[in-house]
């Protein structure tokens, strides 16, 4: 599959003084699905927003393509990774066919409207994200799950081959997090898309991504599959859990069933 596009090499991240995330060298695989896990606060946010440029690192550096990301331009950066912010707001009335439209700007020249292709891309990635019969309706009417697709489909619009995703299933039920999380694996296998989530659920995290990152106050713990990475040994250092690990049934991956805190 070649070299990995995304890439980070000693990042340190800072707000202000107070240091984030400290030495960071990761490496997200081309055409897989990435999870960053850790408890509350660990730095995996801080991550996503540096890996998409939304941050600058206080040192070392995030190479997309071999060249430093925050020495290209947005719109270069734009063509190539999408990134999807957690509980995203769309204005009053906009509806899913006008925000998916927002997703093709970093392909417009100058203050273009939309082209025949642009046209052809949004009714393509509404289509494939399932929300054809969305098209017209306001993304303010739409129940949590139509909203988060809708979203999806303008990061995809974006046309680029790697998806940054935070939290993508937060404070949606069971059925709506299964669907958007389906729909990331149909990406990845049918599009080869890179994808990297900050993931909350480590069942998600192991069912659904290929390659896991744990991280505890800012530095990687464990990363590597789901089944070297999601150990009672990494959680208890991690999560400050105690837990099994079966395996499913189903899939073969590694569920965590946690069942007390550790001790200190």
């Amino acid at each position: 599959m070649g070299k990995d596009r995304l890439v980070t090499l000693h990042l340190d991240i800072a707000y202000e003084e107070r240091l984030i995330v400290r030495d960071l060298n990761v490496s997200m695989p081309n055409g897989q699905i990435t999870a960053l896990v850790g408890a509350n606060g660990s730095g995996k946010s801080t991550i996503l927003k540096t890996l998409a440029r939304i941050l600058k690192p206080k040192h070392g550096s995030v190479l997309l393509d071999g060249e430093s990301i925050h020495k290209q331009s947005t719109k270069e950066v734009a063509k190539q990774l999408a990134i999807l912010p957690q509980n995203p707001t769309a204005p009053d009335g906009l509806t899913v066919a006008e925000l998916v439209g927002y997703g093709r700007y970093p392909h417009q020249k100058g203050f273009g409207s939309l082209t025949e292709e642009d046209r052809k891309i949004i009714h393509s990635v509404i289509e494939v994200t399932g929300m054809s019969a969305f098209a017209d309706r306001p993304v303010d009417q739409l129940s949590g799950g139509q909203r988060q697709r809708a979203w999806i489909a303008m990061a995809l619009a974006q046309q680029t081959d790697i998806v940054l995703l935070d939290e993508p299933t937060t404070f949606l039920d069971m059925a709506h997090q299964l669907e958007v999380l389906k729909l990331l694996e149909r990406l990845k296998e049918q599009e080869g898309r890179t994808i990297i989530m900050v993931v909350h659920d480590l069942n998600h995290a192991t069912r659904y991504a290929q390659h896991v990152v744990a991280i505890k106050n800012g530095k990687v713990v464990a990363e590597g599959s789901p089944n070297e990475v999601v150990t009672p040994e990494v959680l208890r250092e991690v999560f400050g859990i105690e837990a099994d690990i079966v395996e499913d049934p189903r899939t073969g991956t590694p569920l965590c069933l946690p069942y007390e805190l550790a001790l200190a």
